[in-house]
């Protein structure tokens, strides 16, 4: 089958998410790097479908991603609802090292945007043992504020001087869905959002065992080793999120039975 036809994909609540697989979406990336395509690829989250739900403008950011993953087990379990059996989850860190790994055997070029100096240094340092032969063609950890149109100006020059061919982008939450939206076009890159990426492959945050991954319990862990930051992600959007994905599937199984009968 080609690797880029079209992926199956279903609306959730107010965003397209793709049904794609580890090894389905890195050979889009890697296909799109290798035409110097400026397109990104959106991690989606219960959280970031809830920021989309309240969200025109994000809306639009996510649902005008070139391909849009499900990193979090709720959606796929909502995709498998909604009459997709096959779709699983694609996990940022993951699929970074997937990407990266891909990148390395064919020479992409690839570039770090986000996380702090320390931080950033870290997962440079980690990655170039993982993927000695990787081209890492540029890394810069921006300021916690908005850039001046003069310093993204630098930015958008810099990513593109240095080569860059895939980006990833380590804003975290709507942050980075919102700079690879703006940047579409500016840079010759595949952008991808990969949010905590950058710290859990560092090693400077821990991350759930794989069982709690697996289940749909990673927010338990996420949200006792940061409370202050996650509790309203988890202990507010969450169950909206069910109360609305749960009533999307119940009209779901109403209209095919309609039409069925």
């Amino acid at each position: 089958m080609n690797s880029l036809a079209v992926c199956p994909s279903r609306d959730i609540l107010t965003v397209r998410v793709d049904v794609t697989s580890y090894a389905d979406a890195t050979a889009r990336v890697i296909a799109w790097a290798q035409t110097s395509r400026s397109c990104y690829v959106c991690l989606a989250t219960v959280n970031s479908i809830m920021e989309a739900h309240a969200s025109r403008e994000y809306q639009c950011a996510m649902r005008k991603a070139d391909l849009v993953t499900s990193d979090g087990m709720p959606l796929v379990w909502v995709l498998r609802g909604l009459g997709i059996p096959e779709a699983s989850r694609v996990y940022g860190p993951d699929l970074t090292t997937s990407v990266l790994a891909a990148a390395s055997k064919h020479s992409i070029p690839v570039g770090f945007y986000g996380g702090s100096e320390q931080g950033l240094a870290k997962l440079i340092e980690k990655v170039g043992r993982l993927f000695p032969q990787l081209k890492i063609a540029y890394a810069y950890a921006p300021p916690f504020r908005v850039l001046t149109a003069a310093e993204d100006e630098i930015v958008t020059r810099a990513i593109e001087d240095a080569g860059v061919r895939i980006l990833f982008v380590g804003l975290g939450g709507a942050k980075q869905d919102y700079w690879m939206h703006e940047h579409h076009g500016r840079v010759s890159s595949v952008m991808l959002g990969v949010g905590a990426a950058f710290d859990f492959i560092a090693g400077t945050k821990p991350q759930a065992p794989r069982w709690m991954q697996h289940s749909g319990l990673e927010w338990i862990f996420r949200l006792g080793t940061e409370p202050r930051r996650m509790w309203r992600r988890y202990l507010v959007r969450n169950p909206r999120f069910v109360i609305l994905a749960l009533a999307q599937l119940v009209r779901a199984q109403f209209h095919e039975h309609r039409h069925t009968a």
